[in-house]
């Protein structure tokens, strides 16, 4: 089983490292609102895109962090690589990102626990501006069923973006299998980007493998598929992360 879990997570490493580049906006991942103190972790996570359109046709980005939670309740992630190609265009870094993470109710306190994202991008490549991120997350286990719901608002901050508030959301649901030290996790995931007009949904497989020792082990594999005109007809994600104390 062991073997199973690493060959999966290795797979999802060659997939991020093979794609060539990202897309301005990589925002293919559904954050947690829950922090495990002292915990610290390296993360990857990309994307890349398959549609007959060329302006729309192998976009691609991989974002490379590493994060420490100081306390129960504050984790805080900096993005030291962040890579994109649009469509046609070739590979250039386009920032660093800091990110912060508040737990603000216990697990199982109310209807949801709840949490809050506030981060600041900086942005690399000219014309482009910087920008906070902000909002609610949430996440909701029902026994063997986990749903979370990201809400997320970007205001740019210079650039020719400025003024523009812009919002996103993502929302997933999976079934999680216990054996022994491994989970596995079938799901769906859904992203929403009302300003670009682009909507996916698809399913996507998630494994964890844990030690003795507290680390773990993450990786999701999955595909979303446009549900409109505006998205892309298939974007392949990727993720992977070692989580240690």
């Amino acid at each position: 089983m062991k073997k199973n879990q690493m060959s999966v997570a290795v797979a999802a490493l060659i997939f991020l490292f093979a794609t060539k580049a990202a897309c301005a906006e990589n925002d293919y991942i559904i954050y947690s609102p829950h922090v495990v103190e002292g915990q610290s972790e390296v993360e990857t996570y990309g994307f890349y895109t398959l549609d007959g359109r060329s302006n729309l046709n192998t976009a691609s980005g991989q974002n490379i962090s590493i994060a420490h939670a100081f306390t129960s309740w504050w984790k805080t992630e900096l993005y030291v690589g962040e890579f994109n190609r649009d469509p046609g265009g070739s590979t250039h870094p386009s920032g660093y990102e800091l990110e912060n993470t508040f737990q603000l109710t216990a697990p199982g306190e109310y209807w949801a626990d709840i949490g809050f994202l506030a981060a600041y991008a900086y942005a690399k490549q000219p014309g482009v501006g910087n920008g906070f991120e902000f909002g609610p997350l949430l996440e909701k286990l029902s026994g063997h069923i986990d749903q979370r719901l990201n809400l997320i608002w970007t205001l740019p901050v210079g650039g020719e973006y400025s003024g523009l508030n812009q919002f996103r959301s993502s929302y997933s649901i999976s079934y999680n299998i216990h054996y022994n030290k491994a989970t596995f996790s079938p799901g769906i995931e859904v992203y929403s980007r009302p300003n670009d007009n682009a909507y996916q949904i698809g399913p996507v497989f998630y494994g964890e493998y844990r030690t003795d020792e507290g680390s773990e082990l993450e990786y999701s594999l999955g595909v979303v598929y446009g549900i409109n005109q505006a998205a892309p007809a298939q974007t392949l994600l990727a993720r992977l992360e070692y989580g240690f104390f």
